[in-house]
C-alpha cells in the first residue's frame, strides 16, 4: 500500500449486507437513561432486518423500554478487516408467521438455553467500512504531506 493510499474504505449498502449474511455473531447496545449495555449475541439476517433470541432479563427489559439500538459485526484476517453498524429499532416478533420465517433464516441458540423470545431490528441506516492493515507509518524523519 502506497503512503497516499488511503487504508480505510467505505462500504456500499450491499457489501455490508453482505457482510452481515456471513457473520453468526454480533455485539447489541441498549440503552435507557445513562445505562448502555453491550450484549454479544447470535443472529441472522432476515431479508432487510436481524433476528435473534433472547430469553426474559436485562437485555429484554433494556429492549422493551427503548426500542433503539445500535448493532456491530466486524471481522479480521492479517491484511483486511471490516466492520458494519446497523442503527435500528428492536421489537418483539408477534406472530406465529414471524417466528417461523426467522427460524427459517437459519437463528439458533449457541447454548443450551431456552430463549422463547424473537426480537427482529428493523434497520433505520446501515453502514460499513473495510481496512486494509499495514504496520504503522513511520513517524520519524520527514514526512510527506
Amino acid at each position: 500500500m502506497s503512503v497516499h493510499s488511503d487504508p480505510v474504505r467505505t462500504l456500499t449498502d450491499a457489501e455490508s449486507w453482505e457482510r452481515l449474511r456471513g457473520q453468526e455473531l454480533g455485539r447489541l447496545v441498549t440503552h435507557i437513561g445513562d445505562t448502555i449495555d453491550i450484549f454479544p449475541i447470535n443472529y441472522a439476517v432476515d431479508g432487510d432486518g436481524i433476528v435473534f433470541r433472547t430469553a426474559p432479563g436485562s437485555k429484554l427489559f433494556e429492549l422493551t423500554a427503548n426500542a433503539d439500538v445500535l448493532f456491530e459485526v466486524d471481522d479480521h484476517t492479517d491484511v483486511d478487516a471490516w466492520s458494519v453498524v446497523v442503527r435500528g429499532h428492536a421489537a418483539a416478533l408477534e406472530t406465529d408467521a414471524d417466528v417461523a420465517r426467522a427460524e427459517a433464516a437459519g437463528l439458533r441458540p449457541w447454548i443450551p438455553t431456552v430463549k422463547r423470545v424473537f426480537i427482529r431490528i428493523a434497520p433505520a441506516s446501515v453502514s460499513g467500512r473495510a481496512f486494509h492493515r499495514d504496520p504503522e507509518p513511520e513517524r520519524d524523519g520527514p514526512q510527506e504531506y
